[in-house]
């Protein structure tokens, strides 16, 4: 066998969703990622350490070698390996085995190669959910057609906790735990999120009367982006019922057998 001949069959043993040899390896695969995130999560566990550690870490060690061989074995048999390479699941992959190497070095580094679990959404193609991508996609145009109400929200919020904090720390003072403007917005954040630690409140009866005031605005605001994105995915959804929507400009609708934009021209 020539070596273009094995690129060849390594690509749709690796690559090939919807071949017998592909959906095996997928599978094979993920059962794989399954174990090593499950050593990950049980090495952390310090009884099980003490005990096991030198097994878990061996096997853990084992799976690592394993994923970085076939990260290569990607690079040496796709077409064009610097786009896979740059590719969502081709820097997941490569984030996958780097803590590994990284905690020779760094400790406590090996503990993030949990990121490894995010390789189990190649399931999704063994598994036939290729229903659900339209679904996603009203999902990610809602949130990317909302991006600029939700920035000017956070915005808004930002601008209220700065100086509901800075007022607190006025009020209160250090003589009641409120150190620093800067502690004193963070208890406003966990405030207005209804968070509620409890490491810091307020004595005085000015800044109970400022904190109450805050509680309530944050019942008010705390909903807002939710509403906002449902209504986004409401339009979104009608819009996809009613015809296609331009994922550039966002608009339509469009004949269901159009190919370009009617508004911007871009390809639909």
């Amino acid at each position: 066998m020539n070596k273009q001949a094995l690129r060849n069959k390594l690509y749709v043993i690796i690559f090939g969703a919807d071949t017998p040899s592909g959906k095996a390896f997928d599978v094979a695969l993920f059962m794989a990622i399954l174990l090593s995130v499950g050593l990950t999560m049980l090495q952390s566990v310090p009884a099980i350490r003490a005990a096991y550690g030198p097994w878990v870490s061996g096997l853990n060690a084992a799976f690592t070698v394993l994923f970085t061989i076939e990260y290569l074995l990607r690079l040496y048999c796709s077409n064009k390996p610097l786009k896979y390479a740059r590719s969502f699941f081709g820097v997941v992959d490569l984030m996958a085995v780097l803590p590994f190497y990284l905690g020779l070095f760094i400790d406590n580094a090996e503990f993030l190669d949990v990121i490894k679990v995010l390789r189990m959404l190649r399931i999704f193609r063994v598994l036939k959910m290729a229903q659900y991508v339209g679904e996603a996609d009203i999902l990610m145009n809602s949130l990317m057609a909302s991006r600029r109400k939700i920035g000017i929200f956070l915005v808004t919020v930002l601008t209220l906790v700065i100086i509901v904090g800075t007022l607190m720390y006025a009020i209160e003072g250090e003589e009641h735990g409120f150190n620093s403007i800067p502690q004193s917005v963070y208890w406003a954040i966990i405030t207005v999120t209804t968070v509620g630690y409890g490491d810091m409140a307020p004595e005085t009866p000015l800044g109970q009367t400022l904190a109450a005031f805050l509680m309530i605005i944050a019942y008010s605001i705390i909903a807002v982006p939710t509403g906002i994105i449902t209504a986004e995915v409401g339009l979104s959804t009608a819009m996809k019922r009613r015809g296609k929507t331009c994922p550039s400009c966002k608009r339509g609708p469009h004949d269901t057998d159009a190919t370009h934009c009617k508004f911007c021209g871009g390809a639909l």
